[in-house]
Parts: C-alpha cells; structure tokens; sequence
C-alpha cells in the first residue's frame, strides 16, 4: 500500500520521534509512506475570513503536489495524502473542502498559482489513525510482539483531530479511535473529559501562564484518572503538555510530571521495532523509567 505522505515542518526538527516512530511503525503494517517532493509549510492554520485567498496558496499547492506524483505515475491513480501532525490535517483537510466547494476562490488561486498545474480535487486528506481504522485494528494487534500489558494511557486529542465537526477524524463529543488503537496495543485506556480539550495552542509563545494553566488541569485530570502516561498526535500539543510541564511545576505546587509520547512510539514499541526507532530519548519528560518498570523495554 503506497500513499503520498505529508510530514510538515515541525517533523523534521523538534518531533523526529514522531516521523521515524511513524515511517517505521507504517513499513511495519505493509504501508509505504512516500514523501512529496517539493512540500511547503501546510500554512499551518486555516483562514476563517470568507474573502482570503492567499491562505489558501500554502496547503493547495501541498495538494497539487499529490496530483503531480500521480501525473509522474509513483502514485499510480492513488490520491490519498496521508499526514501525522493535527495542525497539518486539519489546514490541508479544511482547505481542500473549501476551494472544491467555491469555484470562485478556485479560479483566482490558479490565477495566482499560474506556473502550477492547476488542482482538480482530487486529492482526499487522511490523518494516520484514520489509515489505521480503515486497516482494521485486529491487524494492528496481529503485528504486536510486545504488548503494552499493565501501562495505563490516556489518549489526549486537543482540538484539531475533531474539530470542527465534518473535518475531524472521530466523533468530536466521544472519539474512540485512540482508544481502540491503544488497546489494539495491549495497554489500559484511561478515558477523561479534558481529552479534547484546548491546550493552550500559540498561547504558548507570549502567555506562558495561560499555557501552564491548561496543561495542569489536562495532565492532572489524566493523573487522577489513574494514568500513568499520555499519549498524543500533535507537536504543538506535545509542546505544550511536556516541555511546559517545567512552568507549571514551578507554578501549581504539588504537581507531578508525567510522560507524554507519541501514539507512534507506543506503535513502535509495541511492534519491537527498538528503542532508537521510538526516539524516546527525545522526549522532554523521560517516560524510559515508566516503561522500564513495565518491562516494556
């Protein structure tokens, strides 16, 4: 199964645990993930006012890109372009859903594109765990070798793995996805309220407080709930609810760190594929000491 893959740019420097847990954990399953040529910034968020065009310019020319490897024959008539970070898919996914449904807004981005093959539509925007529960969980579990007996995660999704309501990839006021997939792993899941919940987003650049805030009740609520580790699909999210972990330690006394991964690193740690597949050492909040008393590693 070959698909047409969009990394971003956050994969490629802070969160390349993400992609190589991802890449790996994918050949893993029979899936190849080729890379687009040429990609750029997906834009990284989707405009809201009716009359932008330029935010458009970004994540279409990401879409012509699937239709130029089909034009070249790598994808062979096979349109489905597959991304891991949920600020990407959710740019790319709404993007496409408008300018297929405003003829206008197409006709002047092709205007302005005008050295570029013009898009026709035909791209369809998947998230990896949509991939994932299209193949069918129990394939999931056949390729398990280590399973994640005895560890306790809760799934966090934050806001744009399903919403707005349409886009998303689960049903936004009770997404199993990530759970199902978890348990597909041999882990516990651990279900709480605050699992789509904001976490503080850009906040994070100049309203630090605001950011630690959010993440104290998300992580705390998780921890009450009797998780022991979190698991995500979004570096701003991972961003926020670990690295920030150091400000609201200093803010919220009495609070306790706790890991947060990539639902690909619990993937490949579950699918024997190593320790330097996982990237777990690039993890802010070190979860090695969690998953070493599981025996999981």
């Amino acid at each position: 199964m070959r698909f047409a893959y969009y990394p971003g740019c956050t994969l490629k420097t802070t969160a390349r645990n993400y992609e190589d847990s991802a890449l790996a954990s994918a050949r893993a399953l029979g899936m190849e993930l080729l890379e687009l040529p040429r990609w750029n910034c997906c834009g990284t968020v989707h405009a809201l006012a009716k009359d932008d065009v330029m935010h458009y310019l970004a994540p279409i020319r990401v879409l012509v890109r699937v239709e130029d490897m089909n034009r070249e024959g790598i994808l062979e008539g096979n349109y489905r372009l597959v991304t891991l970070c949920a600020m990407c898919y959710n740019t790319l996914k709404r993007a496409n859903g408008v300018v297929k449904e405003d003829p206008d807004r197409m006709r002047k981005l092709h205007d302005i594109m005008e050295r570029e093959q013009p898009y026709e539509g035909k791209v369809e925007v998947l998230h990896l765990l949509e991939l994932l529960r299209e193949m069918g969980f129990e394939k999931v579990a056949e390729r398990v070798e280590r399973p994640l007996t005895g560890l306790r995660v809760a799934p966090y999704y934050g806001c744009l793995l399903l919403r707005p309501r349409g886009f998303g990839i689960d049903n936004p006021d009770s997404p199993r996805v990530m759970e199902d997939l978890i348990r597909a792993l041999g882990g516990e899941v651990v279900e709480f309220p605050y699992r789509a919940r904001c976490c503080g987003s850009y906040h994070t650049v100049e309203r630090k407080d605001i950011v630690a805030e959010a993440a104290y009740k998300i992580l705390s609520q998780a921890r009450e709930m009797g998780a022991e580790i979190v698991a995500l699909a979004c570096p701003l999210c991972s961003f926020n609810l670990s690295e920030r972990q150091d400000e609201v330690e200093r803010e919220f006394p009495g609070f306790r760190k706790i890991p947060v991964v990539y639902f690909t690193q619990l993937m490949a740690l579950a699918f024997g594929l190593g320790e330097d597949v996982c990237g777990l050492d690039q993890n802010h909040v070190d979860p090695r000491p969690l998953l070493r008393s599981k025996s999981l590693i």
